[in-house]
């Protein structure tokens, strides 16, 4: 379901609308059969949106009862009255005027007439709707509500449903209007898949990365100090950060990328010209910093001529017969400035109107302000790179890759553990290449991510391939039409020819070229979005990025922009859920914990050296020697989640062996310590799941 700090658009497009599936008109159905239900309970409600959403329905609405939980079994029992009476959906087509009239008689959202209370959200609902834009309502029984579709035919097509939740949500979202009560809910065909959903939704309540990354010592949240959506990675979290960037850099060395590192800021032209700014990332970037030096010259210069100014002003006034107080005209400096020549003008006006002269002329050899940006993509960095050097086609192709710390402005109510946050690090790369290179090169990046997959466990997965609009090219697309068209081609056939399983979305694309986001499903069924594979055609050419070509002519190459593990942050927060915390060996923060029974001292030297033996080799392994019982020492390993234990009595000793114990698994026996150690670190080494 939802989360219930995420606001939703309420108006979807008309576009969006005719491309609702079977599953969310049920949804959105669903939400006017609650709507419906809510009305015959408490007939003052005033109700606002009521759309699909990704995982259900809700509806916001204005009432002096308080809905809790509690109410959920009225509710639905007046739902299930609405669904058995098997009302048809009917479409109403009216204008704009009977719209309105409607909406102040209280009709709209309303089961009668309810002069007293009129439907005042969908008055404002109206003004949402464009001049020329079909207005319509939707009927079920005696409940009519401004709306534009789909439905399911009758109510009697609505299958299994469910409330579940209820929250506060402002108005359109805008802090400004009332706040209301949002009700969610969920509706399925049947009531196994029903069943089946909040069977997952039970688990992933379980596998919450918030709830076990606290378990677990993973990361903290510090909203005092620090700020909220700026995680602080602690030692365990910080090892599973690294080995995620561990693989990263193996795969992508043996992949021909070359590693740089960018700065954190950069000027706002560079954002002004990559097109990120001013429209598009206007609402995700920090708000921009000015060197504090420049900004103190400019201030002590403007306020030298402020004070200058106000001292003449004063003098014009005195001379003048109206008594105005505007500061003075060109006319009036020109007399100011013979009677300064003359010596006729107070020492106070002379000095003033010279202070003046010198301080504007000073602010002509200032610079420019310069606004810098905290960086919140990567991509415009790694063009400058590639433009820092003259290219040739034997260069191609050049494969930049850099672990990059990027900044985004989310809103504190988009927020949410690591799946949402302020600073992120990237896996980031650019690869620049000749269009004929092209195929091979974007195929290259596919089979790495199929590669990360079976490295993960991730065995259902489609690469979602998003294309562009004709009628919104140079509004949300670059306006290069037979680019679009080229470049979404030749997506389209490696994505043919290597038989990925992949969709077509239309309208979804970057706003510099088609792309492919990857969406991946948990181990319970929940679905994520790791990974993007986008061509960018546009960018490059913005920057003037050339090489020179078999023909000695200057080119402008073709940018792949591929992150395979996206943001670490967003990763490992699905890592989190998808193992519940159950890290496979080389992944996990406590890879190996040494036992003993007992607290003999050659016992302790004997686990102690085997400690050492493998922090020698990278593993994180610690000991537990204490003098308590060998079943507490088990447990707290568990409840750590260390996923191997090695558990060693004087007899192990003697014989030279260990007890091998695995989280969750439990004791899968003693075996000689050299055969141990080394299948630990060929486990590691392997990567193995």
């Amino acid at each position: 379901m939802p989360e219930e700090n995420q606001q939703p658009k309420d108006r979807k497009t008309l576009d969006d609308r005719a491309k609702m599936t079977d599953l969310q008109r049920l949804r959105h159905s669903c939400a006017h059969v609650m709507a419906t239900a809510i009305l015959r309970l408490w007939p003052d409600a005033q109700f606002a949106a009521g759309p699909p959403v990704e995982n259900g329905f809700y509806y916001d609405v204005e009432l002096s009862h308080r809905i809790s939980p509690e109410d959920f079994p009225k509710i639905e029992e007046e739902m299930k009255k609405e669904i058995k009476a098997n009302h048809t959906f009917e479409k109403m087509v009216v204008t704009r005027e009977e719209a309105l009239k409607d909406a102040q008689s209280g009709r709209l959202g309303g089961l009668t007439e309810r002069p007293a209370n009129p439907s005042k959200f969908k008055i404002g609902n109206l003004e949402d709707i464009p001049e020329g834009e079909t207005i319509s309502y939707y009927r079920n029984g005696d409940f009519i509500d401004l709306c534009a579709g789909p439905h399911v035919m009758r109510t009697g097509n609505i299958g299994a449903f469910r409330l579940t939740s209820v929250a506060s949500a402002y108005y359109k979202g805008d802090e400004k209007n009332p706040q209301l009560q949002r009700i969610y809910g969920t509706a399925f065909k049947n009531k196994t898949e029903l069943e089946a959903y909040f069977t997952m939704v039970d688990e992933a309540k379980k596998r919450d990365h918030r709830k076990i990354g606290q378990e677990m010592g993973l990361f903290a949240i510090d909203t005092e100090f620090v700020g909220p959506g700026l995680p602080l990675w602690l030692p365990k979290g910080t090892a599973i950060v690294e080995e995620l960037e561990k693989l990263a850099k193996e795969t992508e060395f043996a992949a021909g990328y070359v590693r740089v590192k960018t700065p954190h800021i950069a000027k706002e032209k560079m954002y002004l010209t990559s097109g990120h700014l001013p429209l598009l990332y206007a609402d995700s970037m920090f708000p921009p910093m000015e060197l504090d030096e420049e900004k103190e010259e400019r201030t002590r210069i403007q306020g030298l001529i402020a004070e200058a100014d106000r001292v003449l002003a004063n003098y014009v006034r005195a001379k003048s017969t109206g008594g105005s107080s505007a500061l003075p005209d060109v006319a009036a400096l020109r007399l100011i400035e013979e009677e300064v020549e003359a010596g006729k003008a107070p020492a106070e006006v002379s000095d003033a109107f010279r202070d003046k002269r010198r301080a504007e002329s000073l602010a002509v050899f200032l610079p420019n302000v310069q606004r810098y940006y905290l960086k919140a993509m990567n991509c415009p960095h790694h063009h400058r790179i590639f433009a820092a050097e003259p290219r040739s086609y034997r260069d191609l192709p050049l494969r930049l890759a850099e672990y990059g710390t990027n900044y985004r402005y989310e809103q504190s109510g988009e927020l949410f553990g690591l799946m949402r946050v302020r600073s992120l690090n990237m896996n980031d790369a650019h690869i620049y290449c000749q269009p004929e290179k092209f195929a091979e090169e974007f195929n290259a990046v596919n089979e790495l991510y199929l590669k990360y997959f079976k490295i993960f466990g991730l065995e259902k997965y489609v690469m979602r391939f998003s294309t562009h609009d004709p009628a919104k090219l140079g509004q949300k697309f670059v306006n290069e039409p037979e680019l679009w068209i080229q470049t979404e081609n030749m997506v389209r056939d490696v994505l043919k020819t290597s038989g990925i399983n992949y969709v077509e979305v239309p309208n979804e694309a970057a706003f510099y070229g088609p792309k492919i986001d990857v969406q991946v499903w948990s181990a319970i069924g929940r679905e994520f979005s790791i990974a993007t594979n986008q061509v960018d055609f546009a960018v490059p050419k913005r920057f003037g990025l050339v090489y020179r070509d078999k023909d000695n002519t200057d080119k402008t190459p073709l940018c792949i922009h591929r992150a395979p593990l996206g943001t670490h942050e967003r990763f490992i927060g699905f890592l989190i859920e998808h193992y519940a915390g159950n890290f496979p060996l080389w992944l996990a923060p406590d890879q190996v914990r040494v036992l003993t029974i007992g607290d003999e001292e050659p016992l302790v030297n004997y686990a102690k050296a085997i400690v050492n033996e493998l922090r020698g080799n990278m593993v994180r392994a610690e000991g537990d020697y204490g003098t308590d019982k060998i079943n507490g020492k088990v447990l707290r390993a568990e409840e750590a989640k260390v996923h191997t234990m090695l558990v060693i009595g004087p007899r192990d000793m003697h014989a030279g062996n260990v007890s091998v114990r695995l989280h969750g698994k439990g004791n899968i026996g003693a075996k000689p310590k050299g055969e141990v150690v080394a299948d630990i670190l060929a486990a590691i080494r392997e990567r193995r799941s």
